[in-house]
């Protein structure tokens, strides 16, 4: 049997005001993915929106306040929103965004 295939996207709360759209991987992010022979030089950043929201399955979230910040951008996905931390005890993982290759 085959599974269906799944889209996996990624999308920033701070996208826009942060004048990342459209950016590829952060430096750090590329050399850490590439240690684990993924990909990423492909990768755009996007901004989050009600329309992606509306159009996935589940939202992961970093942080607890990624969850208060998405509620805002699109209120009915708080059913689907969890931590990406939910499987390790419903820990919050920082942001390692500019941070140093450990915070990765």
């Amino acid at each position: 049997r085959i599974l269906p295939t799944k889209n996996i996207t990624s999308a920033g709360i701070a996208a826009e005001k942060s004048r990342l759209i459209g950016k590829g991987a952060d430096d750090m992010a590329l050399k850490i993915a590439s240690r684990y022979e993924l990909d990423l030089n492909g990768h755009q950043s996007q901004q989050l929106t009600t329309e992606l929201c509306q159009s996935s399955d589940l939202i992961l979230a970093m942080e607890k306040k990624h969850i208060d910040a998405i509620s805002q951008i699109a209120p009915e996905a708080r059913g689907k929103t969890m931590l990406f931390g939910q499987w390790l005890g419903g820990i919050e993982i920082p942001d390692p965004y500019r941070q140093s290759q450990e915070a990765f």
